[in-house]
């Protein structure tokens, strides 16, 4: 197929570009002639051989049949019902190669064992989940929770706040110009999309501010919107929870009445939020200068002593049943927050700052603590515009809750992104057995650890298409077709991380590298593949052009067609690259 592209230059003469369709790679001509009898058509079962020898997925006859079926209607629409052929030419068998529908870089299914305690897996972790926008004007709204539960999010984080009147409950970030939303929006919203993405448990962190009066409205509330759906534990053994005894579940996590009665004053939860260990709000958003002005009280001083007087009144029993997950409060420092009790199973909370601390001096503390209990990791308060950090130094700790807001955008969660797609998206990511086990002296994983490569990735970047679909043809470049190229590397340990690229394609809207690149991985279990197409721009920045992140060790074998995302996370419809993977 070609189109035809016009560019006007200046007001004098317009240049032409014909935007071709490439033919297949030479790799792709070899494997079709070498599962064809004739070079010219593919049954079934040449396509069946093609599939589980180069791969990597064993088909049976029939299955292979089907999937021949798909390729033809999808590729003939109009003439499916008229064609008998039951084989692939050399343009079918690309197609389906390059279809992300047909042939996608990951499986679809959940396949890891979803029986192990909760505090053995990764959680996909929401941040202060409804704010739309930054974390100090922006409206609170029951919208960003959906989007997020619709993306697979299983962690939804609410901080409750009594309302002007003191007699009903809202949803917003305490002590900033944020506008509130009902707490029973979020509630409904919650309970009709908990289960649209994944059937694992949904978990409700909620950062409590209220009242005994209000707490037993909130139990009644959250338990009448509920129902059934709501898991009340009958024990508090966390061990005995796992993700799939609690499928179609929501549980609550705070940390119960009694923790937030023992703060006494505002000096004590100041002190302990400089600490930047979580203890009556995650987010030291009190540390403002009015908050802490001396003679004049500002509205912030108020509402705090408000706070603190209905911290002192006595807690609602039936609040504090709803509670399955218990957040534990550290009383002497972060050393003694990390020690692993023996009859208890916990939650933390740690700013990230904290956790950098917990990693450059008690990294192993961290590990073995993460075995049996819950670590929660948040951003620091300084992140206004609602920005994020790195998330592996969490993930490398076995941190289960790597807390992100979903309504940011950038590398870092990119990378949240591209690790939440392993296991079917489900919301759920088995750790690795290396962050798990223990030696017979009780040693475990040490994160600093210089370690060698257990294998290595090849990766080939074939080609690339779809974006003069998906753009305008002077989105990139007002006189002429883009020049692509190709970011390609690793995001893990720090022994595994590496960035290359290609070379540039000019003027060329389906640009054909045929580069390979191959990267030693020493934490294979942890790593992302970073992949980054942007459009060459001699004075400017490179202008973007799609982006993906796609775990490592679910990467499956072969060709794949590999989709691109905005800088937003969400897919293009017609972007994306032609790539094999290899493990060497």
């Amino acid at each position: 197929m070609v189109l035809l592209g016009n560019y006007r230059v200046c007001y004098c003469f317009t240049r032409k570009f014909n935007i071709t369709e490439a033919e297949p790679p030479s790799d792709i001509k070899q494997a079709f002639k070498n599962y064809s009898n004739d070079g010219h058509h593919m049954t079934a079962d040449h396509f069946r051989r093609f599939l589980e020898d180069d791969q990597g997925h064993a088909v049976s006859l029939s299955d292979a049949e089907l999937i021949l079926d798909r390729i033809l209607h999808k590729r003939h629409p109009h003439l499916a019902m008229f064609l008998n052929r039951k084989s692939l030419s050399l343009d079918d068998f690309h197609h389906f190669l390059f279809s992300t529908e047909l042939n996608p870089p990951l499986r679809s299914q959940v396949h890891q064992d979803m029986s192990a305690p909760l505090s053995h897996y990764f959680i996909y972790t929401g941040h202060n989940s409804y704010l739309t926008g930054n974390q100090l004007s922006s409206n609170c709204s029951q919208v960003p929770i959906i989007k997020a539960l619709r993306l697979g999010v299983r962690v939804i984080e609410l901080d409750l706040w009594p309302n002007s009147s003191k007699t009903n409950v809202h949803v917003l970030h305490g002590r900033t110009l944020t506008s509130p939303v009902k707490l029973m929006d979020c509630l409904k919203a919650i309970k009709e999309y908990a289960f649209v993405a994944s059937p694992y448990p949904v978990i409700i962190t909620l950062e409590d501010h209220l009242t005994s009066d209000l707490q037993a409205k909130v139990a009644q509330m959250v338990t009448e919107t509920f129902g059934s759906m709501l898991f009340s534990p009958e024990s508090e053994n966390l061990e005995e929870l796992t993700p799939e005894n609690l499928k179609y579940r929501i549980l609550i996590s705070t940390k119960p009445p009694k923790e937030y009665l023992e703060t006494d004053d505002v000096g004590r939860r100041m002190s302990s939020q400089k600490s930047q260990v979580s203890d009556v709000d995650d987010d030291a958003w009190s540390e403002d200068k009015s908050y802490k002005s001396g003679s004049d009280k500002s509205d912030h001083d108020v509402e705090t002593a408000d706070f603190l007087k209905a911290k002192k009144s006595p807690s609602s029993p039936v609040y504090k049943q709803l509670i399955a997950i218990h957040a534990g409060k550290p009383k002497n420092g972060l050393k003694d927050a990390l020690k692993v009790e023996k009859d208890t199973v916990r939650r933390l909370s740690l700013a990230e700052q904290a956790l950098q601390k917990a990693a450059e001096n008690h990294g192993q503390d961290v590990v073995r603590f993460t075995q049996k209990n819950i670590l929660r990791i948040y951003p620091k308060g300084t992140r206004i515009t609602s920005s994020n950090y790195k998330p592996l130094t969490g993930w490398l700790h076995g941190a289960q809750m790597v807390a992100f807001n979903m309504q940011g955008y950038g590398r870092s969660l990119w990378l949240m992104h591209g690790m939440f797609r392993a296991n079917g998206g489900c919301g759920y990511v088995k750790k690795p057995d290396f962050l798990m086990r223990r030696g017979p002296k009780n040693e475990v994983f040490n994160p600093k650890e210089k370690l060698q490569p257990k294998t290595s990735l090849k990766v080939k970047i074939y080609m690339g298409d779809g974006w003069h679909l998906d753009f305008k043809k002077t989105h990139f470049d007002k006189y002429s077709p883009p020049d692509f190229f190709t970011r390609v590397g690793i995001a893990g340990a720090s022994v595994d991380k590496v960035m290359k690229k290609t070379k540039i394609k000019e003027d060329n809207w389906t640009p054909v590298w045929n580069e390979e690149f191959t990267f030693p991985l020493a934490v294979p279990e942890l790593a992302l593949l970073r992949v980054e197409v942007h459009s060459y721009n001699m004075s400017e920045k490179h202008d973007f052009a799609g982006q993906i992140c796609l775990p490592v060790s679910e990467l499956r074998p072969g060709i794949r067609a590999v989709p691109l995302c905005n800088r937003k996370g969400d897919q293009y419809t017609s972007a994306r690259l032609l790539m094999r993977f290899e493990f060497i």
